[in-house]
């Protein structure tokens, strides 16, 4: 899990590497689209913990046949809400990102790269489901196979669209749009065949593929609040580059490029609490809470440990990682200060990522909105604005109430789990 939260971020890695050889316009125009698209991954992420949380319990249960049922729910639901989001994304790209505040200049240059991966926003979903699906079964392997193959298509296109080398056209940022399209797409066809074929541990035969009205009930009812929990911390997150285009192009280009480096560092740690929410739902369904919150302590531990290093990387390092993308002197400085900023609150952001997931993989998916809630809107965005403008901080203002509320989220999150109400959770 942790090898496909790394891959997972290498596409966004990938993709700005290359297109900051554009310009900080194009910087910008990326890390917008993808403030967007964050909908699009809350929703995911939302259904992803359901699908999780079933296929788990079942598997807990030896019952792999309820398991394939419950997955070919995830993936009729996945199609099914994607179909609105690429419509409305595609239509109206110049509008929403000139409501997120880009300039003209962004918008030119944006609205085709957001249309396109608006439009085609299924392939995302599918490999978010479909993955969740492998881990719930504990065939993460499968994920990370998956996620390797389409990383391998989108660095190898983004460079030949991007540029037009060879005989590809040059087509600017919408050709880093397009290559992640082809690589994410290639992914789900690779994924649907694993599935098919039955070689890993769950086999979508005829038997299982078929509305089940029950199952579909069951999964609305725990991705519902999952989807809402994803929503209120992501939308919150297009609050914040709301907030920081405020202070121009560079800082929002100083932003975006910070946040791929974050997410890189931060998303094998996901890995880590993406494993403790299989082994809470697995251990709950084979009647053992005990182990299941062993689990998560120990898991929380080694998550501290590990991003306690990168921490310490990061405060060193830094400026050399934002030099390696740009050589803009206004965008290193703040993607330098986002980085050192940040660095402090991760070690206890371990815990809060840790324990929240847990929730969710017993299949609680209430309590961690209502703990995201608290943490991104009453009080992230309100310190975000109050350092910003009020104390004349500026952007930096914004990167201290982010790492502010990470540890917040980690105080939260563990004095919450510590209550126990998720060991009573039916699925």
């Amino acid at each position: 899990m942790v090898l496909e939260m790394l891959m997972q971020s290498v596409f966004e890695l990938a993709d700005i590497f290359f297109v900051s050889r554009l310009g900080a316009d194009a910087i910008a125009a990326v890390g917008l689209t993808a403030s967007l698209l964050i909908l699009v991954f809350a929703v995911g992420m939302g259904l992803s913990m359901a699908a999780t949380a079933m296929v788990a319990r079942r598997m807990g249960e030896k019952d792999p046949e309820a398991a394939s049922v419950a997955a070919f729910q995830v993936l009729m639901l996945g199609v099914l809400v994607s179909l609105p989001m690429a419509v409305g994304g595609a239509i109206f790209a110049p509008e929403l990102l000139r409501l997120m505040g880009a300039t003209e200049a962004v918008v030119a240059v944006g609205a085709p790269y957001c249309a396109l991966l608006f439009g085609t926003n299924a392939v995302i979903l599918l490999l978010f489901l479909i993955n969740a699906i492998f881990r719930g079964a504990g065939d993460a392997v499968q994920a990370m196979r998956a996620l390797g193959l389409a990383n391998a298509l989108n660095i190898i296109l983004d460079p030949l669209l991007i540029f037009g080398l060879g005989p590809f056209p040059e087509m600017g940022i919408t050709g880093a749009a397009l290559a992640t399209v082809i690589g994410r797409a290639v992914g789900v066809a690779y994924q649907l065949g694993v599935l098919r074929r039955g070689v890993g541990r769950l086999h979508l035969n005829r038997a299982a593929v078929r509305f089940n009205g029950e199952v579909m009930q069951r999964m609305l009812r725990i991705s519902g609040p999952g989807v809402v929990q994803y929503l209120v911390s992501s939308a919150s997150w297009i609050v914040i580059i709301r907030l920081v285009a405020v202070f121009g192009s560079a800082a929002v280009a100083g932003y975006t490029i910070g946040v791929r480096v974050v997410l890189f560092a931060l998303l094998p740690s996901w890995g880590m609490g993406n494993a403790a929410a299989t082994l809470v739902g697995q251990n709950l369904g084979a009647e053992q809470p005990a182990r299941a919150e062993r689990a998560v302590w120990i898991t929380s531990f080694y998550n501290a440990v590990f991003l306690t290093l990168v921490a310490v990387g990061l405060l060193f390092v830094a400026e050399p990682i934002m030099r390696f993308f740009t050589d803009e002197a206004a965008v290193v400085r703040i993607g330098t200060d986002f980085l050192r900023i940040l660095a402090f609150s991760y070690p206890a952001f371990a815990f809060g990522m840790v324990t929240v997931q847990a929730f969710n993989g017993a299949g609680d998916t209430v309590t961690p909105t209502w703990i995201n809630l608290f943490t991104a809107w009453l009080f992230q965005l309100p310190l975000a604005w109050a350092l910003a403008h009020g104390l004349g901080l500026g952007v930096e203002g914004i990167f201290i109430a982010i790492a502010l509320a990470q540890a917040a989220l980690a105080v939260v999150g563990v004095l919450v789990f510590r209550k126990g109400w998720w060991k009573a959770k039916v699925v």
